[in-house]
């Protein structure tokens, strides 16, 4: 419900001004502790005149820090009292002069905060209208998963039919989390490792040099063992382009490589082991 009452602005309090002696005249001084008291009108007064409260106007006047009665009193006459209406600044609060201390835990909401109020790691951070940070969120996620099974003879790096996904960046900023989990087996060394510029050049954790550069996943179990492994990497794409990633492997020379499967199953016996995937995430920058 509104406020009902008087205007804030018109607030004031009542004082009792000083007592007044009366003599022959008409014309008295207004008195607060001894220090003249200028009232803002006669209305603002209360004068109690022999038991009579007076009406302003035509009972008395005011004229600056001075009340003048119709009439002319005399020594046997009592002011009884004057009571005064005294009006309440209102103090603006000053610049700076409230802390978090006087704000109540939780009652910030985010229609009060600008654009401009809220930094992180000294940027300002852009809300784009609205309190609710925008930046450092996933924006999207995509997954491509591979059920059945594959193998490789190849000593050198070719792709894994099915093992791949595309996602496009909603901006140049943003940072793609490329999530893999793969079962993969091998009679004797096996690698996979992540491109996504068809194979050019490649992506993700591995020894720096020699024949496991760049490799994300390495096999070298028993022929009737189909182990488990995942993966993380935070790509930087620098493009709002779509982006593919592609899973590459090979295998030692005379060996096979199986991908959900072991290299003693067969698909009319087994079947898959297990299933490996390939999961992108859109990594938003702060804006």
């Amino acid at each position: 419900m509104a406020y009902i009452g008087r205007d804030i602005s018109n607030l004031s309090d009542r004082v009792v001004l000083d007592n007044i002696t009366t003599s022959a005249t008409a014309t008295y001084n207004l008195l607060l502790n001894s220090v003249a008291f200028v009232p803002s009108s006669a209305e603002s007064l209360t004068v109690s005149l022999n038991g009579v409260i007076q009406k302003p106007q035509s009972s008395y006047t005011v004229s600056g820090s001075t009340i003048v009665f119709a009439s002319t009193l005399s020594a046997l006459d009592s002011i009884d009292f004057i009571l005064a209406e005294r009006a309440i600044t209102l103090t603006t609060v000053g610049s700076g002069s409230v802390g978090t201390s006087q704000l109540v835990d939780g009652s910030v909401s985010n229609a009060k905060l600008a654009n401009s109020s809220i930094t992180l790691n000294g940027s300002a951070v852009s809300l784009g209208g609205s309190a609710t940070i925008s930046g450092g969120k996933i924006g999207q996620v995509l997954e491509t998963r591979l059920t059945d099974t594959r193998t490789t003879t190849s000593t050198s790096y070719s792709a894994i039919s099915g093992l791949e996904a595309s996602i496009t960046p909603s901006a140049t900023s943003s940072k793609i989390l490329l999530f893999a989990n793969v079962v993969f087996s091998s009679s004797n060394h096996s690698h996979i490792k992540f491109s996504r510029d068809n194979g050019s050049s490649f992506v993700g954790n591995g020894v720096a040099s020699g024949n496991r550069d760049g490799v994300n996943f390495y096999s070298y179990t028993a022929v009737n063992t189909a182990r488990s492994d995942s993966m993380m990497f935070l790509d930087t794409t620098n493009t709002a382009s779509e982006v593919t990633y592609k899973a590459y492997w090979r295998t030692s020379a005379g060996q096979t490589g199986c991908l959900n499967r072991t290299p003693n199953d067969t698909d009319a016996n087994y079947g898959a082991r297990g299933v490996s995937s390939i999961t992108l995430m859109e990594v938003l920058a702060w804006a």
